[in-house]
């Protein structure tokens, strides 16, 4: 991704992520059986490709960084499991 952002005059943080790994999974057949004479060919179509794969424009777009825990019906286990077992078969 950097080296496409260089190459093609971009800001990194233009091209998406998920399209580049998308890309790149594409070109590894192609990556893996060429000839080494024409290596040179399709690392450059590689690139132009994953330049291409640029993020939307989402003006606003925040994600807070917290934790969402749900509410569970059931008690901490405060005291050693074998005690709670003990209780649980006394109550039951």
């Amino acid at each position: 991704m950097a080296q496409a952002a260089e190459q093609f005059r971009l800001k990194p943080w233009t091209i998406s992520f998920k399209g580049a790994l998308q890309t790149l999974r594409a070109f590894a057949l192609p990556l893996l059986s060429c000839a080494p004479t024409r290596l040179g060919e399709v690392v450059e179509e590689l690139l132009l490709a994953i330049a291409r794969h640029r993020v939307g424009n989402r003006p606003d777009r925040v994600e807070p960084r917290a934790i969402k825990r749900r509410a569970k019906p059931y008690d901490l286990l405060t005291k050693p499991r074998e005690k709670a077992r003990k209780l649980e078969l006394q109550n039951g």
